[in-house]
């Protein structure tokens, strides 16, 4: 039976879905197909109708858990001042909901490690997404210049923001995830808060 245009983009948003929690949760070595499908409430032929293999499913993943991050990061930012966007994103990202919810947080943390073992196709999803990821954040913080620096302040900020996610979920001791979570969140949003004041400073002179 010839499925519509329709079914199929639910099907494939479906098994988007169930993949990228499923990588998230497990990892992508350690998730088949067959736990894909079982998820997605779908057969192996309604999955391979849709990707071709299994690493085509990874890469495209990636994208789709990418793209809803960046979606709610430039929701933040309509509401908010760029300043602002930037610090309840930095917040949003180093809390314990976040920290609780792997199989529903950043595939960057949960995957980082993962991926650096997976075939070109899916790393290089990843670098693409990662770097538009960097872009994002560039625009977010404060400085009225998007120079080379501020660039690179993104790419210092996200590392923090991963690093820590992964230490404050790796230990056992609360009270030490908590402190992870909290002080990496006041470094970086001082240090972007200083960065501006700094500017300021310069202009004003």
């Amino acid at each position: 039976m010839r499925v519509s245009k329709e079914q199929a983009a639910q099907n494939r948003h479906h098994i988007l879905t169930a993949a990228t929690r499923l990588f998230r949760e497990h990892g992508i070595h350690a998730t088949g197909v067959d736990a894909i499908t079982k998820e997605a409430g779908l057969t192996h032929g309604g999955l391979y109708s849709q990707f071709g293999s299994k690493e085509a499913i990874a890469a495209e993943a990636i994208h789709f858990a990418v793209m809803r991050s960046k979606h709610l990061w430039q929701r933040a930012a309509e509401r908010k001042s760029g300043a602002e966007a930037f610090r309840s994103i930095v917040e949003g990202y180093l809390s314990r909901e976040h920290r609780d919810t792997p199989g529903q947080g950043c595939v960057v943390a949960a995957l980082g490690a993962d991926i650096a073992r997976q075939p070109d196709s899916v790393r290089e999803a990843f670098t693409k997404e990662l770097g538009d990821v960097f872009q994002l954040l560039a625009q977010l913080m404060p400085g009225d210049d998007l120079s080379r620096r501020r660039y690179d302040d993104a790419i210092a900020a996200f590392a923090g923001m991963v690093g820590a996610l992964i230490l404050s979920r790796a230990v056992n001791d609360e009270t030490l995830s908590e402190r992870i979570l909290q002080a990496t969140t006041k470094r970086i949003t001082q240090r972007t808060e200083v960065r501006k004041s700094t500017r300021r400073t310069k202009r004003i002179r």
